[in-house]
């Protein structure tokens, strides 16, 4: 939605004859956040995902459709990005846990949202950040979440 903004803001100033410079990274042909996200997106396959590094970077963490009790040493308390690729209608909601066994605080991410690129600006439900904080998840209705990853 923001790229979209943002291109009729430009058609609307270029219109008027307004010039507007471009920013060093746009000019560059830099990415923006989610971009990487953006690239790893395909078709819903009933998988969630989660990768150590924001933008969906770095190690692949965890990838399943099935519900985790708990993530294991190599995943726990590591992820920074997640995504939804889940089926939509019952049980397309992934709900990610503090905790082993689904304890602590909570975030959901609506198959709508795609992606959470960057959880540093993330709280779970016990207002908890959570970055680094993820150990478990199962999938949910939109009526277990109190807490949404956006």
């Amino acid at each position: 939605m923001r790229k979209f903004a943002a291109a009729v803001a430009v058609l609307g100033l270029s219109a008027l004859g307004v010039a507007v410079p471009a920013t060093t990274a746009q000019a560059a042909g830099e990415s923006t956040t989610g971009a990487i996200c953006d690239s790893k997106w395909g078709p819903r396959n009933g998988n969630m995902y989660a990768w150590e590094h924001y933008d969906c970077q770095g190690t692949l963490l965890i990838s399943t459709p099935g519900n985790s009790s708990w993530w294991g040493t190599s995943a726990q308390d590591k992820a920074t990005s997640v995504m939804n690729r889940g089926y939509t209608g019952s049980l397309a909601v992934v709900k990610f846990y503090e905790h082993v066994n689904h304890g602590g605080g909570h975030g959901c991410l609506l198959p709508g949202e795609l992606y959470a690129d960057n959880l540093t600006d993330n709280r779970l439900s016990n207002g908890v950040g959570a970055n680094d904080r993820i150990s478990s998840h199962k999938w949910v209705n939109s009526t277990d979440c109190s807490t949404l990853l956006t």
